[in-house]
């Protein structure tokens, strides 16, 4: 039997004016101005934002999931991310790659540590079968 969801935190933010515009959390802690990618705009964009907001969690459930294998990793995670906006006859699409590397420690557990995070991570759950992702350990 499966416990009730229970909500641990909800993100808020307004944006206007779209990829071209502001975005601003209304705790004020985030406060960005936003450009189409690769233009010559100051901001950033969303694509550079999901791969913020995805590879942090990645890398916290890859240190949940050292936890639970009773593994203290000997230097800290650091992911690259990389996230494509492709165009095609449907329209627009992602794609993603995170390219993890796990200094210290043996391949076949780092390989079992990114297996367990992508299953666990939030972000990994809500994109998985939603658009291409590729996971290299690096």
């Amino acid at each position: 039997m499966s416990t009730a969801l229970r909500t641990l935190y909800t993100g808020k933010v307004h944006v206007a004016g779209g990829r071209e515009g502001a975005a601003r959390s209304v705790d004020g802690r985030l406060d960005i101005k936003l450009s189409t990618p690769g233009g010559p705009g100051p901001g950033t964009n969303p694509e550079q934002l999901l791969a913020a907001g995805w590879s942090a969690c990645f890398e916290g459930a890859i240190a949940i999931a050292a936890k639970q294998m009773k593994l203290t990793l000997p230097e800290a995670p650091s992911i690259d991310a990389e996230i494509d906006l492709n165009l095609d006859d449907d329209g627009y699409a992602l794609a993603a790659r995170l390219n993890v590397a796990l200094p210290g420690v043996p391949r076949d557990m780092a390989q079992a540590l990114v297996e367990a995070a992508h299953r666990t991570c939030p972000y990994s759950k809500a994109l998985a079968g939603n658009i291409d992702i590729v996971i290299n350990l690096v």
